[in-house]
């Protein structure tokens, strides 16, 4: 049956096929319009089973009120405010448990069309049997107790068995076990790493997905790991702008504007500000590092397409978040050409007082990273910390001859104390090169000479550097 079941065409992302229906399904009661209007992810059984009344838990499950939780908030938060919690389960998961429980719910996808659907996700293991290939399928929003030996004639997804190829020759050289290989079946280890592949895989798609869905800037994010099993970071969230601690507050509006016909030529808000404009007319910068930007706001009369308004805008090229080889983690790549001085991307966070940075630079030099960004322009009351809040420039690596270089920016917050920080090419940077600044460099444009040691009573664990460059400083910090 299941041979016969994977026969059918299917999309390229695997084949399709129908089961042989089952017994007649129970008459359902007539729904109310109240309950038709709520979407619940779950559906209300007319009598427990044994083993609910057994579980005081499956009694919750099928007996209490049901909360049905998309993103953050309830699809019944109206009706049941008390019961509205994060779902903390994966879409598949819930997609597993109505195929299993032979439950539809359109909320997430599962109807009577398509709950006996078949779609390979991804191929687990191989073996050969009297002559025919066999490949063990895990089906798309099916539980692994339901994967089958699939021969290779019945399915139609080149991509995935390309994949799984791929990901056998990766294992074996570095392993350096092809000799070892036996031609009929897989070895245990082996077919554990594809199958890990193939979740790492799955799990970086979502990742990328949220990311775009998160992001406010032209530019597409992409993600990348063909070095390890490393996943998506689990206590990472992405935003576009400061996100100020409690206790701090940073005025987003505006206390002025100009009311230029011409911000090139006329006198704009830099020359306000006592700067000169940042940019020339192919929208690159011209000051040196250390003289401050002062963009147009949301007060000045001046349109989008003003040539002072650039960092606001966002980044404007697709990157990617990839894995690097020289164990510095993850990186950032851009996927097309930048040219010389251009702006590439801010550095956003979580926006603390310096002493809190001082406790947290303790914890985090101790685990060799660095996510702090002194706002030390003008004082050094704020530090920005893109740990756990932030945006591309997270991952970010160093480097002691970086291709990126700082610069203070005030558009709407003119405060001294709370500069943006946006990172500008520093040369011509062509489409695959990794994207690096300075950890040392201030939002001043010097480099930094009391980062080692900020605290007398107690020295800071100092972080080796592995940029490679020639004039490679030895440590970050």
């Amino acid at each position: 049956m299941a041979a016969a079941r994977a026969k059918a065409r299917g999309s390229e992302a695997g084949a399709r096929c129908h089961r042989a229906p089952g017994p007649p399904p129970r008459p359902k009661a007539r729904r109310t319009a109240r309950r038709r209007r709520a979407e619940t992810l779950t559906a209300r059984r007319s009598r427990p089973s044994a083993g609910e009344r057994r579980s005081g838990s499956q009694r919750a499950w099928s007996g209490a009120p049901r909360a049905a939780v998309f993103g953050d908030e309830c699809a019944r938060g109206a009706l049941f405010k008390a019961w509205c919690v994060p779902c903390l389960v994966s879409l598949d998961t819930l997609q597993e448990l109505c195929r299993k429980e032979k439950l539809t719910c359109k909320s997430i996808g599962i109807t009577k069309r398509n709950l006996n659907n078949y779609e390979v996700e991804y191929l687990c293991d191989y073996k050969v049997a009297k002559g025919v290939e066999y490949y063990l399928v895990k089906w798309k929003g099916w539980p692994d107790s339901t994967n089958t030996w699939e021969p290779l004639r019945n399915l139609r997804c080149p991509q995935l068995l390309r994949q799984f190829s791929d990901d056998k020759k990766t294992y074996l050289a570095q392993e350096r076990k092809c000799k070892a290989v036996n031609s009929k079946s897989l070895q245990p280890a082996i077919a554990e790493y594809i199958v890990q592949k193939a979740k790492q895989r799955i799990a970086l798609q979502r990742w990328q997905d949220y990311l775009n869905r998160r992001k406010n800037h032209k530019g597409m994010i992409f993600v990348e790991n063909t070095v390890d099993l490393e996943g998506p970071p689990l206590d990472f969230y992405y935003i576009n702008e400061y996100r100020p601690a409690p206790g701090i507050s940073i005025n987003s509006e505006a206390t002025f504007g100009c009311s230029c016909t011409d911000c090139f030529f006329d006198k704009c808000c830099p020359a306000e500000a006592g700067v000169v404009l940042a940019y020339n007319k192919k929208q690159q910068i011209k000051i040196q590092p250390g003289t401050p930007i002062y963009e147009c706001n949301s007060r000045c009369q001046c349109g989008p397409e003003c040539p002072n308004r650039i960092v606001q805008k966002g980044t404007q090229y697709s990157l990617c978040i990839f894995r690097t080889s020289n164990g510095c983690g993850w990186g950032v790549k851009t996927l097309v050409k930048i040219k010389r001085m251009s702006f590439v991307m801010e550095y956003v966070g979580e926006v603390i007082t310096s002493e809190e940075a001082e406790r947290r630079g303790q914890f985090y030099d101790n685990k060799g990273i660095t996510y702090l960004f002194d706002l030390d322009y003008e004082s050094d009351e704020f530090t920005v910390d893109a740990a756990r809040y932030g945006n591309v420039s997270h991952f970010v690596n160093h480097s002691c001859d970086p291709n990126l270089q700082v610069f203070s920016v005030f558009i709407d917050n003119l405060d001294t104390r709370l500069p943006r920080i946006a990172l500008f090419s520093t040369r011509t940077i062509n489409a695959g090169e990794e994207l690096t600044f300075d950890y040392q460099m201030k939002g001043s444009g010097e480099a930094s000479s009391d980062s080692i040691d900020h605290s007398p009573a107690k020295k800071r664990v100092r972080t080796q550097c592995k940029c490679g460059a020639e004039t490679c400083r030895g440590y970050l910090n």
